[in-house]
């Protein structure tokens, strides 16, 4: 069986640090902007896995959501609001 999915220390490190700056964050403007370059790096991310996934089962292309080739990656998008 798999072992579980977790988190690096890194990982733990970096969601604390974006929770803070949510939470710290009163401005609606602001908390758009964080909720839109979340919603791009979850789906990025989702991306990269299905690609990897069918990397590794050699899948067709339409298997898991039709993309053909890695996404580049995009510069990650720092959270200014502090």
């Amino acid at each position: 069986m798999s072992e579980p999915l977790t988190l690096s220390l890194g990982q733990k490190f970096e969601l604390e640090r974006m929770t803070r700056a949510i939470d710290a964050t009163g401005d609606p403007q602001a908390l758009r902007g964080l909720a839109k370059q979340l919603l791009q790096a979850w789906q990025s991310q989702k991306a990269a896995t299905q690609w990897v996934m069918r990397q590794q089962l050699g899948a067709p292309s339409s298997f898991l959501g039709g993309m053909t080739t890695m996404p580049e990656p995009s510069e990650p998008q720092g959270f200014d609001v502090l």
